[in-house]
């Protein structure tokens, strides 16, 4: 295969440095097309035993490493095929609505990671979930998370609401702040609008809202910030 920048419509995509690419091998070794990898790169001979153990093809190709990246300190790149993945019923779901940033959508789905929260559902279009920026942002996370789009809102709930799943949608004007302690089932999706608009009015009437506590001298938190905090209080009470 002829291996060129990324673009959205491809069939494969990048995984850009060494931490990214050990976990792309790490846990999904069977989408992983080649390792590319600099001549100066430093534990080459972890990289090769780890990719001679799973059969994949290793490159060594410092002009090809430069033209698929533009970071000075990237040694080592995986390539994969994209893949799709569907939900688990049984588990907590995060939820974003059309997110528009690709390193706030890697940073969330690190954090979503690192939070024990393994689902995550894109509604709409949004940032492109295979570009390279969110797969590094991810630090490698995006390979253990199971992520599905959606067109709307209504289409996730039509594949996975029912009346075991709390909705909870996030909005800056509901009544009742979000707080330790609170209740909910094992089964809940937390719901999230972009970095620009938020939710919806049409949310209001879905599940319950509900608002993150801040003080007056901010409009709202970050979005990665928010769903952290969320996703904290959630998965520890």
């Amino acid at each position: 295969m002829e291996i060129k920048p990324y673009k959205k419509d491809f069939e494969y995509s990048y995984a850009l440095g060494a931490f990214v690419t050990f976990e792309l091998i790490e846990a999904t070794p069977e989408y992983v097309e080649k390792v590319i990898v600099h001549s100066t790169f430093t534990d080459k001979e972890k990289l090769m035993r780890l990719c001679a153990g799973r059969r994949i093809p290793v490159e060594t190709n410092d002009k090809l490493i430069s033209k698929l990246s533009d970071k000075e300190n990237v040694f080592v790149i995986g390539v994969f095929k994209k893949f799709s993945n569907r939900l688990d019923n049984m588990r907590p779901h995060l939820v974003l609505d059309n997110p528009s940033n690709m390193g706030n959508l890697g940073t969330i789905m690190r954090t979503s990671c690192g939070m024990g929260i393994f689902d995550v559902a894109i509604i709409g279009n949004g940032a492109d979930i295979f570009n390279p920026k969110t797969v590094r942002a991810s630090m490698g996370s995006f390979f253990r998370i199971r992520c599905e789009r959606f067109d709307t809102f209504d289409e996730y709930l039509e594949a996975y609401g029912s009346d075991e799943r709390g909705i909870f949608p996030f909005m800056l004007d509901s009544a009742q702040f979000l707080r330790p302690g609170i209740e909910h089932g094992s089964v809940y999706s937390l719901v999230f609008g972009n970095e620009a608009t938020g939710l919806d009015g049409s949310y209001a009437s879905k599940g319950t809202p509900l608002k993150i506590a801040q003080t007056e001298y901010v409009d709202s938190l970050n979005l990665t910030i928010a769903v952290g905090i969320a996703e904290y209080v959630f998965t520890k009470t």
